[in-house]
């Protein structure tokens, strides 16, 4: 991955059913408020290393489709701009890692709140997983 690389590719995206039905089964979850946060690390190829994200905003709460593609698009922006050490520590570390973002705020959050949930999701994830993964390859 080159260095502050600012995109979101298709690759980058889960849309495999299985691949998501193993995320929710075995993953670990965690809230980084406007967000619910479910993520699982794996060992894989070294050409499948890199990061994958899903979104989900529901519409119980957001019955217009606008409503959920604004909150989808903040989020996948924030994301997008906020991904770089994680992606660099998981293709480094040679590991898969999948992350569902799911919208819970009842209502429409500025940018800076999701923003605010999405890099404590990233570094939550980043300190707990990569940090001592590290140590253990690299010791």
């Amino acid at each position: 991955m080159e260095k502050n690389k600012h995109t979101l590719s298709k690759k980058e995206r889960i849309s495999n059913k299985k691949d998501i039905e193993k995320l929710f089964a075995e993953g670990n979850a965690f809230l980084a408020f406007p967000l619910r946060v479910v993520y699982v690390v794996t060992d894989c190829d070294p050409e499948k290393t890199g990061v994958s994200i899903l979104i989900s905003v529901p519409k119980r709460h957001f019955k217009k489709a606008v409503d959920r593609n604004r909150i989808k698009r903040l989020i996948r922006e924030s994301y997008r701009l906020n991904k770089s050490t994680l992606a660099a520590s998981a293709e480094l570390s040679g590991y898969s890692l999948q992350i569902a973002f799911l919208y819970i705020h009842k209502e429409q959050s500025t940018y800076q709140e999701v923003e605010k949930g999405v890099k404590k999701a990233l570094n939550s994830i980043h300190r707990e997983k990569f940090s001592e993964k590290f140590s253990e390859k690299f010791s």
